[in-house]
């Protein structure tokens, strides 16, 4: 069907529909079951992950008050690119602002919703190498999938979710709501499995340990010999031993088993170190150090990853124009979302994974493994329902999260797309932006022109998936499926401990714009309600200055993090990088469309807002 710039869109969405997409968007089932691994890379600040992720949820909560405050005073499609608008318009002293913030505020979204999408397609390909290595070992690797298939499920995936967002937001609420029942429901009987086996396995009890290369968990200890370097080779460049030492296996990949002098299998029994004797993390001993800080500086770059499993909440704002009751339902709908996400599914969940870890899977196993939730779950599952049937619950839980990922960028595509829609009917970007189809009443254009941007992202999110401090040695990569799609595209160790980890630098670029979006939409509520008549000095001053300094603390330490020490210095540098590229971009598209269509930065008139939205 054509476009029509005449068409609107129709209010169907009831206080249901819009907290379910935005709970979508949050998805733990998703973020849970992938960025555990991100969050583990981030240097020595492992430790710290629950207290980052705390740290992070009250940032989000300030956050979304000045949203669920603002969708009160301007409902409307556009989310916080049209707040800033009405916000800055409606003040004596501001109003000459209205479109350069409005634009600000667009631009700097674009710089989240543009890439968040594109980093979910890279977690689906990532899902899928794991899966596909763990049903067809022979022909991929469950822990390192081959980049060429991620890439090729990122891009397939980036169009089938774009046609789901195409046919309208009612199918997209359906899908939503039937994800979210689920995904919450697995992910909390894994949370209980996980805390249940380190409950019934103390120090020195036997238990299981996991093997990567078999995919699967075993009660006894690995049989072990010394290999030394070739010869010439003292070491590599990524800084491994001469002499390594290699576990046993049988023809079809299997451990073999240490044996005693009585000829039977040596059992592994558990402990919970801290560290190695490198001072690697590794576990927790005890509950306590789960929700410990540690260091101050490691809770903030773990804030620096966490944002991304906790933003979401915003996106309901942005379907002001399809809900029933805008003013009502979307400040519920938004700090609902937040709440039961964040407040109870991540800070439950995320205990009971750090809990886990052991010295059979610890950090150190979740950073080399493409999926460590997977892996945590084939090993809860062999305690729990008999030896070789964890893989059977993985792979019921890894379907759940498949449709979890599903839901979470349908909504985010969704949002991004109407944030698109609302600054091309501004004629901010591209007017054909704009445009909603006829039929479906969708922005089409907005959504599949995001659906090809995604594709190109999520192959960049798995490019080097195990870069910097995540190399693969050469024995890994030599022990991987040779094929197209089963190892091409691996570079050389060396090349991998030099190169920024993908995943966390593409995750990070859009934990910028989110940063970014969020201060901004603070500043944005502290406008919107100067003297104004339901004017509280906790509502909309405190709670948005404590948002404010939150996202700017975060924002600092992609700058002074890495040379304090915490954390890794490539992948956050990288992202900088991109969002001062995005930044110097705007500034130059906005200066040059506003010559080209005779428009002012600085509007001379209230009455010429009509113009420009």
């Amino acid at each position: 069907m054509a476009s029509n710039s005449e068409a609107t869109m129709k209010p169907t969405l009831g206080l249901t529909g819009l907290t379910m997409n935005a709970m979508a968007l949050i998805a733990p089932g998703a973020f849970l079951w992938l960025t555990f691994v991100a969050q583990g890379s981030a240097g020595a600040t492992g430790p710290a992950m629950w207290a980052g992720i705390l740290l992070a949820l009250l940032l989000c909560l300030a956050t979304a008050s000045c949203y669920a405050e603002l969708a009160k005073l301007y409902p409307g499609p556009g989310s916080s690119y049209f707040f800033a608008e009405q916000a800055f318009l409606r003040h004596d002293k501001t109003w000459r602002y209205a479109r350069i913030s409005k634009f600000i505020v667009g631009w700097g979204s674009h710089l989240y919703y543009w890439i968040y999408p594109g980093v979910m397609m890279g977690v689906m390909g990532v899902l899928c190498g794991y899966l596909m290595g763990t049903l067809f070992p022979h022909a991929m690797s469950a822990s390192n999938p081959g980049p060429m298939f991620m890439m090729l499920v990122a891009i397939v995936f980036s169009f089938f979710v774009a046609y789901i967002a195409h046919r309208g937001v009612n199918g997209s609420t359906g899908v939503a709501i039937a994800i979210n029942v689920v995904q919450i429901t697995a992910l909390l009987i894994f949370t209980v499995f996980a805390l249940m086996y380190r409950a019934d396995h103390p120090p020195g009890s036997i238990a299981y340990q996991f093997d990567a290369v078999s995919g699967n968990a075993y009660t006894y200890q690995f049989a072990t010999q010394t290999q030394p370097a070739a010869v010439g080779q003292a070491a590599n460049s990524a800084g491994a031993p001469a002499a390594s030492i290699v576990v046993l296996r049988d023809a079809r990949g299997v451990p073999l088993p240490q044996l005693n002098a009585a000829g039977q299998p040596v059992p592994f029994r558990i402990s919970y170190p801290k560290t190695d004797a490198s001072g690697a993390f590794l576990s927790h001993p005890s509950a306590m150090s789960v929700i410990g800080i540690h260091n101050f500086g490691w809770v903030f770059v773990q804030a620096t990853i966490a944002i991304l499993i906790l933003v979401g909440f915003e996106s309901v704002t942005a379907m002001g124009a399809e809900a029933l009751d805008p003013k009502r339902h979307i400040p519920i709908a938004v700090i609902t979302s937040l709440v039961v996400q964040g407040a109870f599914c991540y800070l439950i969940e995320y205990f009971a994974a750090n809990y886990f870890l052991n010295s059979g899977y610890s950090m150190q196993s979740a950073i080399g493994s493409a999926a460590p939730i997977g892996d945590m779950m084939v090993v809860v599952g062999n305690a729990i329902f008999g030896p070789g049937r964890g893989h059977l619950f993985m792979l019921i839980e890894a379907f759940t999260v498949f449709l979890a990922i599903i839901g979470t960028t349908l909504s985010c595509i969704n949002t991004g797309a109407r944030v698109t829609y609302a600054m091309g009917k501004d004629d901010e970007l591209g007017s054909h932006f704009g445009l909603l189809h006829e039929k479906n009443l969708t922005p089409h254009r907005a959504i599949w022109t995001l659906a090809g941007i995604s594709a190109v992202l999520g192959c960049l999110t798995v490019s080097n998936l195990f870069g910097d401090a995540g190399a693969l040695s050469a024995a890994t990569l030599k022990s991987l499926p040779q094929g197209f799609w089963s190892s091409f595209g691996y570079l050389s160790p060396a090349h991998m401990a030099a190169t920024p980890n993908s995943l966390l630098t593409i995750t990070l670029a859009s934990n910028f714009g989110t940063f970014l979006l969020y201060a901004l939409s603070c500043v944005i509520c502290i406008v919107a309600f100067y003297r104004h008549p339901k004017f509280s000095v906790v509502k909309h001053f405190l709670i948005p200055l404590f948002g404010l300094i939150a996202n700017l603390v975060c924002m600092a330490f992609y700058l002074i993090g890495p040379f304090m020490g915490y954390g890794t210095k490539l992948e956050p540098l990288a992202a900088l990088g991109i969002a001062i590229v995005w930044g110097i971009y705007g500034g130059i598209y906005f200066v040059r469309q506003s010559k080209k269509k005779g428009r002012t930065t600085l509007i001379t008139t209230r009455a010429s807002m009509g113009e420009i939205g």
